[in-house]
């Protein structure tokens, strides 16, 4: 299994409206594809103090990394892409990812 976790700094000037809506149209699209096992988001609350740049985040659970890829490689991940860039402080900057294989 891949966890593909990835971290959001939104921008200052981002609506609540606008990063609910692109997290959850990411989590729409995530679930009608195969080997999609789940998606999960939300604000970062940030208990230990080690990220406060991070403002939201989501994680996805692929069943391998051909199922990662399929949904790389989709022309509606990279439009959501597009978006959710676009409402991040420096664009894709403002974006972190991790892969993790969870074997």
């Amino acid at each position: 299994m891949i966890l593909h976790c990835v971290f959001c700094t939104f921008r200052a000037d981002a609506s609540p409206e606008s990063r609910r809506a692109i997290l959850s149209d990411l989590a729409t699209f995530s679930g009608a594809l195969d080997g999609v096992l789940a998606f999960d988001f939300g604000p970062n609350r940030d208990f230990e103090g080690k990220s406060p740049q991070v403002s939201d985040g989501f994680v996805i659970r692929f069943t391998d990394r051909a199922a990662l890829e399929l949904y790389a490689d989709h022309p509606t991940h990279k439009e959501l892409g597009q978006r959710l860039c676009d409402l991040c402080a420096g664009g894709a900057d403002g974006i972190m990812v991790v892969d993790l294989d969870c074997a």
